[in-house]
């Protein structure tokens, strides 16, 4: 069998499925400022805060279009890091409400530079349970419940967009979470991660994770366990709505043959986009990524 093939565990389905039915089950608790937070032309954008399924409280952003009512929506997930994305070109498109949040639990503009001391990809990684990427799902999951409950939103079109972990998570939820309709997901990370941890893991934040593996006994196979509940590889089987993927012909974090491999493994309807770039966003990505929005939600 070919390490870029799926190879999702025989609990796969009931192990998402229950993420899915805490978040489902909680309460709602959110808070808007109901003022302009962050100057954006064509936009009002107010500061969103709601209670995650853990009880965290996190902080995020909410772009809504003057004059907008009963608009489609996106949950515009970040990148690795405790940074938050600002609302800018990539965040947000005419004619759609956005939201996005910080999951670490930062305020929602906050700002970070990227550094191995702060990363956290390794945090719980021993057991699938306890993966701090559980969490971050659930958090995710519960951010698209708090942007269906907006009065401007359409609740019925809703999607998911992001960039590396953003794209990931987003396709997750494509899998898992019946609110997403559509998927938009720019160079997906954790994907093939049977092929990839085959090769010299020399960038963080990945080293984390091998890092982590090699400071314990049985690190390299609890760690490799945990992943395939994860590996967005394994995640595209699930995911049934409509998906675009893309991938930088010059992307080293996540690179073309596993990109490729998440967007073969996708069952539904879908396009794939290359882009000559590397691990980063491309101007290209704001139209083609709203000509996909507008066609399917």
């Amino acid at each position: 069998m070919s390490l870029l093939e799926p190879y999702p565990p025989e609990d796969f389905e009931a192990f998402w499925r229950q993420a899915w039915s805490e978040v489902a089950s909680a309460p709602l608790d959110f808070v808007r400022t109901r003022h302009n937070d962050y100057p954006l032309d064509g936009f009002s954008v107010e500061r969103i805060d709601f209670r995650a399924l853990d009880g965290a409280r996190l902080s995020g952003w909410i772009a809504i279009p003057d004059g907008g009512v009963k608009l489609p929506g996106f949950f515009w997930v970040p990148p690795y890091g405790r940074e938050s994305k600002l609302p800018d070109q990539y965040g947000t498109r005419s004619n759609f409400v956005s939201l996005s949040v910080n999951l670490l639990g930062a305020d929602a503009f906050h700002q970070e530079k990227y550094h191995p001391s702060r990363g956290y990809f390794a945090e719980g990684a021993e057991s699938p349970e306890t993966w701090i990427f559980r969490t971050l799902w659930q958090r995710c999951a519960m951010a698209m419940r708090v942007l269906q409950a907006q009065i401007e939103v359409d609740e019925g079109r809703l999607a998911s967009m992001g960039l590396s972990q953003g794209a990931g998570l987003s396709i997750w939820l494509g899998a898992w979470c019946p609110l997403v309709k559509a998927v938009v997901a720019d160079m997906p990370f954790l994907g093939a991660m049977r092929e990839t941890m085959t090769r010299n893991a020399y960038r963080y934040p990945l080293k984390e994770l091998v890092d982590f593996m090699d400071s314990r006994p049985l690190g390299r196979e609890l760690v490799m366990h945990t992943l395939s509940y994860y590996d967005t590889l394994n995640q595209a089987t699930a995911c049934h709505v409509p998906t675009q993927v893309s991938f930088g012909l010059k992307d080293p974090a996540c690179r073309p043959d596993t990109v490729q491999a998440i967007y073969g493994a996708l069952p539904g309807a879908k396009r794939l986009l290359s882009y000559d770039w590397g691990h980063d966003w491309h101007p290209d990505m704001i139209q083609k990524n709203l000509d996909w929005l507008n066609a399917h939600v």
